[in-house]
């Protein structure tokens, strides 16, 4: 019998109209505990800045957080933007939480700035220039992490000898081939930026070199995920999927709104531009029922030949998310 394909989680951790970040953050453990009981691989949080809405601004500390009030699922960043920190410190507290919970922390790296060029600014004057040091700081990153660095006049306590598993994330053909060079696992952002996706995956195997921390190409792929009874219920929850995106387009701050009785009626009075970007955005979602999601995650996953899935579920309502997540999980359990 097949063996199913690892099923992960990634929560952004978006806090919904009404609510507010404290209640997100019980929500996201509820959210983690829930993962972990059914047996999904990963569950990883991402780095944002400036956004109002948004709740792991602090990702370290959330990972913390979750990882502490969970028992096996694996912890980590998908990602921490590498350009915003010191590589030392990074190793520190990525050390740090391996040794607290071992064998259970990711780190997923990225290499834009998870806000606003002002924002970025203000993290660090830098940023620019640290951009174009992120092989670099990846490479610098595995050296800390390394027992090899005891030799080291710099030395990241307590990470030297935890080897916690780096992952190269990306939306384009540049993270591709960095992931390639450096034998790194790779995660694709397919929930937001899905079109040079597949093209990403096959430059990756192609080019491929092992290493020391993987011998064969490792590839996961993140997509919008939603999960109902019926088609027609999963279409209506997913248009706070759709909402968020044209809020993101139009550069309109808000929660993550309610859902909106049609789909059709939302995008079709969204401008041209919008529904253009918005659709670019969410090409890469898979909504509806059981029987159609298991069709179409099938057909996804023999295509794209990836390793992994990782699933993101902006749905506003926490009962309705962990719903889905219950029943994306049997889907994929059963491809």
């Amino acid at each position: 019998m097949k063996t199913p394909i690892p099923i992960s989680l990634l929560e952004l951790a978006i806090i919904t109209e009404g609510s507010n970040a404290a209640e997100t953050m019980h929500k996201t453990k509820e959210l983690a505990q829930l993962a972990d009981g059914l047996g999904y691989n990963r569950f990883w949080l991402a780095e944002h800045h400036n956004m109002a809405h948004v709740a792991s601004s602090a990702t370290v500390v959330l990972i913390g957080y979750v990882a502490s009030l969970t028992q096996n699922i694996r912890v980590g960043s998908g990602g921490i933007m590498l350009p915003n920190h010191s590589p030392l410190i990074i190793a520190e507290q990525f050390g740090t939480l391996a040794t607290l919970y071992p064998d259970r922390i990711d780190l997923g790296l990225g290499r834009a700035p998870g806000t606003d060029s002002l924002t970025a600014q203000a993290i660090r004057k830098d940023f620019f220039e640290e951009s174009q040091r992120f092989p670099k700081n990846v490479s610098a990153l595995q050296d800390y992490f390394s027992v090899e660095n005891a030799v080291s006049s710099v030395r990241a306590f307590p990470a030297e000898g935890t080897n916690v598993p780096i992952w190269i994330l990306g939306s384009s053909m540049d993270s591709a081939a960095l992931a390639a060079s450096y034998g790194l696992p790779y995660a694709f952002a397919g929930h937001f930026a899905p079109r040079q996706m597949i093209q990403a995956f096959e430059f990756y195997r192609e080019n491929f070199k092992p290493s020391v921390y993987l011998e064969e190409a490792k590839t996961m792929a993140c997509v919008n995920a939603i999960a109902a009874d019926t088609d027609e219920e999963a279409e209506i929850l997913s248009t706070s999927l759709y909402q968020m995106f044209q809020n993101l387009v139009q550069n309109t701050r808000k929660p993550l709104q309610p859902p909106v009785a049609s789909l059709s009626d939302l995008m079709n009075n969204m401008s041209e531009e919008s529904r253009f970007h918005v659709n670019q955005m969410t090409a890469g979602s898979f909504i509806g029922s059981k029987e159609t999601l298991t069709k179409e995650l099938k057909k996804f996953i023999e295509y794209s030949r990836i390793s992994e899935l990782m699933i993101s579920s902006p749905i506003y309502s926490h009962q309705d998310k962990m719903k889905s997540l219950r029943m994306l999980k049997e889907v994929v359990d059963s491809i």
